[in-house]
């Protein structure tokens, strides 16, 4: 397969500007973008292709405020372990509402029993089948992007309180809540290092050559 100069840099553009939306506008999605999102979804590489992930579509505003006094409990939780640190006010800055705004709130589960007990690769590391769920995500987020809707994950919440708003079975895990709507508030940074809140890691200061406590790459290393 082949790219041309378009097709590659449309892809390198999507991976590189995708941004966690927290502000959604009321305007309704198309059935077929979302279609187009969540098959993305279905389409992302699995480990023993196991596919572990179901997709529960929130549109119900009682449901939506659920899951939106959810995360906003558990943000006010986790602000505490940042008061001693002086940034309890900035973590507060950071917003759920969009759990409320977004015409659509897609709550992506792994269920750790699909596939059977002997699933090639899980075996050996049973982390596979949330991994394997975080490719789903990502394929989302990128298709969002390519049909010019934002996307916002929100991570924190009490996946009990989850299950229980969303009926989902004990044995399941509630991943991610995953925001889908259009926006007019689009950054041109991340949010968190817009804020201040965290850089981006130097991406040379990255890179180990050949062993964890190799930083230089050497002549004739690969």
């Amino acid at each position: 397969m082949n790219f041309n100069d378009i097709q590659r840099d449309a892809v390198y553009e999507a991976i590189h500007n995708r941004r966690d939306i927290r502000k959604f506008l009321p305007t309704p999605l198309e059935e077929d973008k979302i279609r187009n999102i969540l098959l993305a979804g279905h389409h992302a590489p699995s480990v023993g292709f196991m596919q572990p992930w179901d997709f529960i579509l929130v549109t119900a505003p009682e449901v939506k405020h659920q899951l939106a006094e959810a995360a906003d409990k558990e943000r006010r939780a986790l602000a505490i372990h940042f008061a001693a640190e002086g940034r309890d006010d900035k973590f507060l800055a950071i917003k759920v509402e969009g759990l409320r705004e977004a015409p659509l709130t897609v709550c992506i589960t792994t269920d750790p029993t699909r596939g059977g007990d002997h699933v090639l690769g899980r075996n050996s590391i049973p982390e596979t089948d949330i991994l394997s769920v975080a490719c789903a995500i990502q394929n989302m987020w990128l298709a969002a992007y390519a049909e010019g809707i934002a996307m916002g994950w929100v991570s924190f919440y009490k996946k009990s309180d989850v299950r229980r708003i969303l009926n989902i079975p004990p044995h399941i895990d509630a991943t991610a809540l995953l925001s889908f709507g259009y926006t007019d508030e689009y950054p041109d940074q991340p949010i968190l290092e817009k804020s201040g809140w965290a850089k981006r890691q130097t991406f040379e200061n990255l890179l180990h050559f050949n062993s964890w406590d190799n930083k230089e790459k050497k002549e004739g290393s690969r």
